[in-house]
């Protein structure tokens, strides 16, 4: 696997920097992490989601791999909270907004403002966040709807997995920021539970449905 992601991403560092050669090797070494050898209690999540990359229709894969990744490397899904309260916020955002709100959170590195930037900019990539005429101000693209509960169980457990926590309120995790790109259909708790043998719940006060993690 290692041998096929080096061949197919080396035409995209084509350069006699030796720092280009390494971004290469660090770009593999992430996509491995992430659907080649995730972390151990990651594994079951990976499979799932190979299938579902293999039956959902293509639209639908930006979910998949948003949520692996979010999985694999919290920060991303640090990144897109933030920038889904923005967008929430004033409809707009920019890098620097960004940045602020992670270096607030993290603490006054320069290396999260730069990671914030490359993330940014891997949203555009992935057609969630649009340019605008403006420099470094990004506007949503249209949300993909997510309307499969198991897809939406397995997105649920992503995000419990990213947030280190066993459980939560279903109506936070479904209206979660960090979420920004999917319009989720609406869906119980009880559903779910249905859907992913990972996941239980239970009631908590008259309205509200707490899910969690199947440890």
């Amino acid at each position: 696997m290692k041998t096929a992601l080096c061949s197919e991403l080396q035409s995209a560092f084509q350069s006699a920097n030796t720092a280009a050669r390494g971004s290469l090797d660090k770009t593999v070494t992430i996509l491995m992490r992430i659907w080649v050898r995730p972390p151990l209690e990651l594994r079951p999540l990976q499979q799932d989601g190979l299938k579902f990359l293999v039956k959902l229709p293509r639209e639908c894969h930006v979910a998949v791999h948003w949520g692996m990744i979010m999985a694999v490397y919290p920060f991303w899904g640090a990144v897109a909270a933030n920038v889904g309260r923005l967008l929430r916020l004033q409809g707009a955002v920019t890098v620097s907004q960004v940045q602020r709100r992670l270096r607030e959170q993290y603490g006054e590195r320069e290396t999260v403002s730069r990671a914030a930037q490359r993330l940014l900019r891997s949203f555009v990539d992935w057609g969630v966040l649009v340019e605008t005429d403006e420099q470094g101000l990004y506007r949503p693209a249209s949300s993909v709807a997510i309307d499969q509960a198991a897809l939406i169980a397995w997105l649920t457990e992503a995000y419990l997995r990213a947030q280190a926590t066993t459980g939560q309120a279903l109506s936070v995790v479904m209206g979660s920021p960090s979420f920004f790109p999917f319009s989720f259909a609406s869906v119980s708790a009880a559903h779910l539970a249905d859907r992913s043998s990972r996941l239980h719940y239970f009631r908590h006060g008259l309205d509200e449905a707490l899910i969690m993690l199947q440890e």
